[in-house]
């Protein structure tokens, strides 16, 4: 059986930046193609099917599993306090939407 390679992540089409996070472009291409960047957390969609989000460091995006299965990210932080409020932000935006703890229900339905 052959994989095909499709790039170590793709992004959510409106994705949430930190505030340390500059130039935006530049980081997605570096994470897209696993260029190292120090300090860059992601917020990703979970493995799992108990969690919702969870918060890597870029460095897990550089190995080969990442590239035959890209990870779904939805925030780019400068930091895991960064991706944290990232998250914080997600939760009171859902909740505004009334999706209080459906992180990921409100994000696919930004996203339609």
């Amino acid at each position: 059986m052959s994989f095909k390679k499709r790039g170590f992540c793709k992004f959510y089409k409106e994705l949430y930046y930190g505030q340390s996070v500059k130039n935006h472009v530049l980081v997605k291409w570096k994470l897209k193609t696993g260029r190292g960047q120090l300090g860059i957390y992601c917020v990703v969609k979970a493995e799992g099917d108990s969690d919702q989000l969870e918060i890597i460091n870029c460095a897990f995006l550089r190995q080969k599993y990442y590239l035959y299965h890209p990870a779904y990210v939805y925030g780019i932080a400068g930091g895991y306090e960064e991706a944290m409020d990232i998250i914080l932000r997600i939760s009171q935006e859902a909740s505004i939407a009334g999706m209080d703890g459906r992180l990921l229900d409100y994000l696919l339905s930004k996203e339609a």
